[in-house]
């Protein structure tokens, strides 16, 4: 079983491997277009490589809430597990969106080259208030042309069962932009697992939940009814973990 899952790991992320290279040279030739259209060209790779998950290594998903992302400007924030969910939500939500990600991520060769085309917010974390100060001119200007903003709030990817410290830049943003925030849970960890090369067969859920309007709410009390939201939804996309990862030792 165990070399079973790790020769249709190989397999895809060598398709992965190729489809990186092969989308990140056309990329280039996507500049020139629209931007709807480049950005719609581009996210075809996410499509190819969700598509190629489930296809090969059992890895599916179910999407619950679509009826509560707005017809209007919002910024999503996210529970982060994987990679995975990074590359699904260009493929599922209905307008363009606008990942705030450290600027080093433009560095890496092909997939790099591939975001750097698109209307991304890149951040020097290094730069602390100035690095936020520039998301706030950058995200309202996104906004404003009728993207959405996300932001993963736990910074960085979570393992299984636990849970990050949320951080307000994604709360702060919305409340300095008046924009709605929509919270997202999703268990992506338990098929695609961090730094894990194995990808294990199974049903990934995404929960999207109502939005959340900043009015009247300081950031930090914005950030708080984020937290609540997300990690009591992940108790009920995934009871037997998180009631597992809850009980203490004998």
């Amino acid at each position: 079983m165990r070399i079973t899952l790790f020769l249709r790991s190989l397999v895809f992320t060598l398709l992965m491997t190729v489809a990186t290279v092969v989308w990140s040279i056309a990329c280039v030739f996507f500049a020139p277009f629209p931007y709807a259209t480049r950005y719609y060209l581009t996210s075809r790779w996410n499509v190819f490589v969700i598509w190629t998950a489930k296809v090969i290594c059992g890895v599916r998903y179910e999407v619950r809430g679509m009826e509560n992302l707005p017809d209007a400007p919002a910024i999503l924030l996210s529970k982060h597990q994987s990679a995975w969910e990074t590359i699904f939500y260009l493929t599922i939500m209905p307008r363009p969106l606008v990942f705030v990600f450290k600027k080093e991520l433009t560095w890496i060769p092909f997939f790099g080259w591939g975001i750097a085309l698109l209307r991304m917010i890149p951040i020097d974390r290094d730069r602390g208030r100035d690095a936020f100060a520039q998301v706030v001119v950058q995200g309202r200007k996104r906004l404003a042309d009728g993207q959405w903003v996300i932001m993963f709030p736990e910074g960085t990817r979570i393992a299984v069962g636990q849970k990050g410290k949320y951080k307000l830049g994604g709360s702060r943003l919305a409340v300095e932009t008046d924009t709605v925030v929509v919270p997202i849970a999703v268990n992506a960890g338990e098929c695609w697992p961090k730094k894990s090369f194995i990808k294990t067969p199974g049903i990934i859920t995404v929960s999207i939940g109502q939005p959340i309007v900043p009015t009247g709410l300081t950031p930090a009390e914005l950030n708080q009814k984020v937290e609540n939201w997300i990690e009591s939804e992940m108790r009920v996309i995934s009871p037997a973990i998180y009631s597992a990862s809850s009980r203490q030792p004998d």
